[in-house]
């Protein structure tokens, strides 16, 4: 029996509105676009994880404020 264990940011955007989220896994990091059907995709790094999270935003969205839970 094996457990897998992860790390959970949650990205927040303008007034505090949760924006998305990164999970950290084995592979690298899931980031997902808050209410989305499905990931973006796995990245390697969290930057590279926080920069794809942005990129989704609305233009002009300001860059989130990522708190690990």
């Amino acid at each position: 029996m094996s457990t897998t264990s992860s790390a959970l940011w949650v990205a927040y955007g303008a007034e505090g509105k949760v924006v998305g989220t990164i999970r950290h896994v084995d592979d690298g990091y899931i980031a997902t676009i808050a209410d989305a059907d499905s990931s973006l995709g796995t990245y390697p790094t969290m930057e590279v994880a926080k920069s794809a999270l942005h990129g989704h935003l609305p233009p002009g969205s300001d860059w989130p404020r990522f708190t690990q839970h």
